[in-house]
C-alpha cells in the first residue's frame, strides 16, 4: 500500500512488480520474494495481497488496453506506517526510477539482475545480444538426468520455485493424496501454475500419497517409521504402475523432483517414493534432497 501511494496512489502491475522488487534489494530481511517468471521478477504472494486488498476494498485492479492498472482507493497516509528505512528506501526508488517509462524499468531489472530474465517473454525486445548472453549464461544447464526430492515446509513459493529452477528441475511430481495446503502458493491450482511460468511440467500422483487419517498423532520419528513400513508394504506395492510412470520419465532423461510438505525427508513418505525409484533395476540416475 504504501508503495502505490508514494507512487501517487496507481501502478501498472509490472512497475509494481519491478519497484517492489528493487525496494526489496534494500532489505536485509526481504518482505516479498521472487521468481524469474513471464515479465522478469514475479513475487507470487505480492500478487495474492493485492488482490486480497482488493477484496477488502483497499485498492482496485484496472484492466485497461495498455495492460492491468493497480490504483488506491483511499489514501490513508500508508507511507507513514511502515519502518523509517523502508519509507526512506522508497523515497530512493521513486528518486532513482520513478521518471523511467516501463520498459526501461524491466530493461534495468534485467541489466542488473540477470538471473530473473531467464524466463523472461520480451527480454529480446529489450535487450542487445551481450545483454542476451548474460541472461543465457545465468541458465541452469545440467545434461544428466537425476531424480530429487522437496518438501515446501518452512520456505516461499517463490524459494522453492527458485530451488527447482536452479537445479533445472523439467517435472515436479506431487506425491501428495491430496494437493492442497493453508500455506499459500501449494495447492495443486497454484503450484501448477507457478511451475508453468518456470517450465517446468506438473504432475501431481494422488495414488502415491498417505490418507490424512494415517498422518494423525505422529510425535516421534518412531511413528513416522512405523508408518513408512506400513506404506512400502502396502501403497507402493499396491501402485507400482504409478512408480514406473516416474520411472520412465527419469529414462527419457527429466530431471525430476517429488514432493510433499515436510522439510525433514526422514519425516516424509516422498523419500520412501525416492529409495524404491533408487532400488529398481539398471538405475543410471542419482538422487539429491534440495
Amino acid at each position: 500500500m504504501a508503495l502505490l501511494s508514494i507512487f501517487d496512489g496507481q501502478l501498472t502491475a509490472k512497475q509494481f512488480q519491478k519497484y517492489l522488487f528493487l525496494f526489496t534489494r534494500e532489505q536485509t530481511i526481504k518482505s516479498f520474494d521472487f521468481i524469474p517468471y513471464r515479465y522478469g521478477c514475479f513475487s507470487f504472494q505480492a500478487n495474492q495481497d493485492i488482490a486480497t486488498l482488493t477484496k477488502y476494498g483497499y485498492c482496485g485492479i484496472v484492466e485497461t488496453d495498455n495492460g492491468k492498472f493497480y490504483k488506491l482507493l483511499n489514501d490513508d497516509n500508508y507511507i507513514d506506517t511502515i519502518k523509517l528505512e523502508d519509507r526512506k528506501s522508497l523515497l530512493e526508488i521513486k528518486e532513482q526510477f520513478g521518471k523511467l517509462s516501463q520498459s526501461d524499468l524491466i530493461r534495468y531489472t534485467y541489466r542488473q539482475y540477470p538471473y530473473y530474465a531467464i524466463k523472461s517473454t520480451i527480454a529480446k525486445e529489450l535487450l542487445n545480444k551481450k545483454e542476451l548472453n548474460t541472461i543465457e549464461q545465468q541458465k541452469p544447464h545440467y545434461a544428466h538426468k537425476q531424480l530429487f526430492t522437496i518438501g515446501y515446509e518452512g520456505i516461499s513459493l517463490e524459494t522453492y520455485i527458485n530451488k527447482l529452477i536452479i537445479n533445472d528441475v523439467n517435472v515436479l511430481c506431487d506425491v501428495r493424496k491430496n494437493a492442497y495446503s493453508q500455506k499459500y502458493g501449494f495447492s495443486k491450482q497454484t503450484l501448477e501454475l507457478a511451475c508453468k511460468g518456470a517450465d517446468i511440467e506438473y504432475i501431481h500422483i494422488p495414488s502415491l500419497g498417505i490418507v490424512s487419517a494415517k498422518r494423525q498423532d505422529l510425535q516421534t520419528q518412531a511413528d513416522y517409521d512405523y508408518l513408512f513400513q506400513e506404506y512400502r508394504e502396502t501403497t507402493l506395492i499396491e501402485n507400482k504402475d504409478s512408480l514406473l510412470t516416474i520411472r520412465n520419465l527419469l529414462d527419457e532423461g527429466k530431471r525430476v523432483a517429488l514432493t510433499c510438505f515436510e522439510k525433514d525427508p526422514k519425516q516424509c513418505h516422498r523419500t520412501c517414493v525416492a529409495n524404491a525409484l533408487m532400488q529398481l533395476p539398471a538405475t543410471d540416475y542419482k538422487l539429491q534432497c534440495l
